[in-house]
């Protein structure tokens, strides 16, 4: 509520800039979004993931250097039986000569990934995007200053970010999901306090060498998935859940080879409360990779390929310090996926399927998706999320239970 005030707050001092603005613009859409079960019922008996219509307001007001941008959502969730007003993003943009300057709610996006991340290390909403929301709602805001640098050498991009904000992941009462201590019902969340020496930081440096857009990348802030600390492993009666902290040093290279485009992204996990590995309640250090390639095979018809590795450090003490009776999870795990998109009459019919293959873990998502373009302000999506293989607490497996049918229908203004 303080951070939403302060928005608000923001939005009423820049009213003056607003009404004499050079250029005021208002758009938005009405939207309806549904997900059907088509295994079982959620845990909480409902028949659905999700059910809600929704509009959104979107208001941009420009009077240079500055600019501003609102965006808002109003919906109605029937599976809660609830309203809600969300604040997705509210900046304002100064722009200088070699410079500029944003402040407030943003959505950030870095790195070469297609729905794999590696740089990309900003919050995420996973519940939205298992449920079979619209893609735009798998990136969550974050409260931040980014600065733009552009020297003639090279260009950066600081983002400070005072208040921590978690990825959302699926919610035990609408997905069956695995969990090593479902036992325990007391439970405790702990999330890092807002103060100088938890505030997160990310740089960004990029330039174009040679051909290939390379970017170096740097973060030091928490992990964005809780870990679970019980106060004792062979009884544990209360959980206290947390947000380990973590740095990130990483690099990317993107360029035009083979008649498509080819990328590769790298980056190093810095576990700083469990830099040895013998903490099997924290994440491990980890180097991850990401290769891909997209190409336009014929006209309307694309294809792209990404391949992710992911390779623990301090496998051995892992293995050590694990209690008995937990998973284990592997030295090397991997992700491989697919994606391919093909329009039809005149580009407004859209067919596409995205999947995600583990080699490693033997588990897998599927999502074929069908939409269609009534006009230019009317469209309809349908799909199923598909889940499967490997074991119980596997990524994709750990959903298997969880497969979904999902309809979203917009209307924009």
């Amino acid at each position: 509520m303080l951070k939403i005030s302060s928005y608000l707050f923001l939005a009423i001092l820049s009213v003056h800039n607003i009404v004499s603005a050079d250029e005021i613009s208002v758009n938005g859409f009405i939207q309806g979004n549904y997900s059907a079960n088509l295994n079982r019922p959620n845990p909480d008996g409902s028949d659905f993931k999700w059910a809600e219509e929704k509009m959104q307001l979107k208001i941009s007001a420009d009077k240079e250097p500055f600019y501003l941008f609102i965006k808002t959502d109003l919906s109605y969730e029937h599976i809660d039986e609830k309203s809600d007003l969300e604040l997705r993003e509210g900046y304002i943009d100064y722009l200088a000569d070699n410079w500029d300057l944003r402040l407030g709610r943003q959505v950030i996006t870095w790195g070469t990934g297609d729905l794999v991340f590696i740089n990309d290390i900003f919050p995420k909403d996973y519940e939205a995007f298992f449920s079979g929301r619209p893609m735009e709602y798998l990136k969550k805001g974050s409260d931040a200053v980014k600065i733009g640098m552009y020297p003639a050498f090279a260009s950066a991009e600081l983002v400070i970010i005072p208040f921590f904000e978690h990825d959302n992941f699926p919610s035990k009462r609408r997905f069956r999901m695995f969990d090593p201590m479902r036992g325990v019902t007391d439970r405790y969340k702990e999330e890092p306090s807002t103060k100088f020496e938890n505030t997160g930081i990310a740089l960004r440096v990029y330039r174009n060498i040679a051909g290939f857009d390379t970017s170096l990348y740097f973060y030091r802030g928490f992990f964005r998935q809780e870990s679970m600390q019980p106060d004792s492993v062979s009884a544990p009666t209360r959980l206290t859940l947390f947000y380990p902290r973590l740095s990130v040093y990483g690099a990317s290279l993107q360029s035009r080879a083979f008649d498509g485009i080819v990328s590769f992204e790298a980056g190093f996990y810095d576990s700083r409360q469990d830099r040895h590995g013998t903490d099997p309640m924290i994440p491990n250090q980890s180097t991850r990779f990401l290769t891909g390639y997209q190409k336009q095979i014929w006209e309307d018809f694309t294809l792209g390929l990404q391949y992710y590795a992911l390779y623990m450090n301090d496998y051995y003490q892992y293995e050590k310090n694990l209690p008995a009776g937990f998973p284990k999870e592997k030295e090397w795990q991997d992700i491989f996926t697919v994606r391919l998109t093909h329009l039809f009459m005149h580009q407004t019919l859209k067919f596409s399927f995205f999947s995600f293959w583990s080699f490693s873990d033997e588990d897998y998502m599927l999502i074929p998706e069908v939409k269609y373009n009534f006009t230019d302000h009317l469209w309809a999506a349908s799909g199923i999320n598909i889940f499967g293989g490997g074991e119980e607490w596997t990524r994709f497996g750990s959903l298997d239970r969880n497969d979904n049918l999902y309809v979203q229908m917009r209307y924009e203004f």
